[in-house]
C-alpha cells in the first residue's frame, strides 16, 4: 500500500495504524523520508507478530504487532520533526498527533488518529482540538496548517479550516488555497485482486503561495 500511495510521488503522505515492525522500512518503500511515532508498543517482536497477525488480520489488528503513525516526505523537500503530543485523555488508549514543517514551503502538516469513540463523538472531537493546539504552538505565524488523518469524525469543521469531506479520514487546511480531499476508488488500491487497507487514502491538492 505503501508502494502504491507513493507511486505518483506526492509530497507528503500522512500514514496510520503502521505495525512498528514496518515502520523502519517504510522509508525504503516510498523513497521518502520517515518521520515516525510509536503510539503502541509492539507485545512480540516483529518477525513473529507479523507472522501471527497475518493469520487473522481483523482479530489480531495491531495487538501483537503495535501500531505507529508516520509522515513521509518528498526528498525534494527541506523537513523539520516538530514532535508529538498525546491527545486522549488517561485511561483512554494513546493517541498522539505529530507534526512536521516543511520549511521550504511554509507549511506545518500534522498527522493524528482520533480515538473510535462512535457513541460519544465528544471524545474524539477533543483530541482534534487538542491536535490543533498542538499545532498552532509549534507552528510560526505565517504557516499554512494542514490536519490529515483518521479522526473518526464525519464532518469535523474547524474555525478557518477547508471543508472536510465524507467519511471519517479528513485533510482540513488553512491558509492555503486547497482542492476538494477525494477518496481513492476501490478500483485504484486493487492489486492483483486484492483490495489494499480498510481505508481509502484521500488525497488534496494545496496551492501554496511563494
Amino acid at each position: 500500500m505503501v508502494e502504491l500511495a507513493s507511486a505518483d510521488s506526492p509530497d507528503v503522505l500522512c500514514l496510520q495504524e503502521v505495525p512498528v515492525w514496518a515502520l523502519p522500512r517504510i522509508d525504503d518503500w516510498s523513497g521518502m523520508a520517515r518521520f515516525g511515532v510509536v503510539t503502541r508498543p509492539p507485545l512480540w517482536l516483529g518477525p513473529l507478530s507479523k507472522w501471527v497477525t497475518r493469520l487473522h488480520q481483523g482479530l489480531f489488528r495491531s495487538g501483537l504487532a503495535g501500531q505507529a503513525n508516520a509522515i513521509l516526505v518528498a526528498p525534494r523537500h527541506a523537513a523539520t520533526d516538530l514532535g508529538n503530543e498525546r491527545i486522549s485523555d488517561d485511561g483512554r488508549e494513546r493517541r498522539l498527533v505529530q507534526a512536521v514543517r516543511l520549511d521550504d514551503l511554509g507549511v506545518v502538516v500534522a498527522n493524528l488518529h482520533a480515538s473510535n469513540d462512535f457513541a460519544n463523538p465528544a471524545v474524539p472531537k477533543a483530541e482534534l482540538d487538542r491536535a490543533l493546539s498542538f499545532v498552532e504552538r509549534t507552528a510560526r505565524p505565517r504557516d499554512a496548517l494542514v490536519l490529515a488523518g483518521d479522526f473518526n469524525l464525519r464532518a469535523p469543521r474547524l474555525e478557518g479550516f477547508s471543508d472536510p469531506g465524507e467519511g471519517i479520514d479528513h485533510v482540513l487546511v488553512r491558509g492555503a488555497s486547497a482542492g476538494p480531499a477525494v477518496a481513492w476508488p476501490r478500483e485504484r488500491r486493487r492489486v492483483d485482486g486484492v483490495v489494499l487497507a480498510d481505508h481509502a487514502p484521500v488525497e488534496c491538492v494545496l496551492e501554496v503561495a511563494g
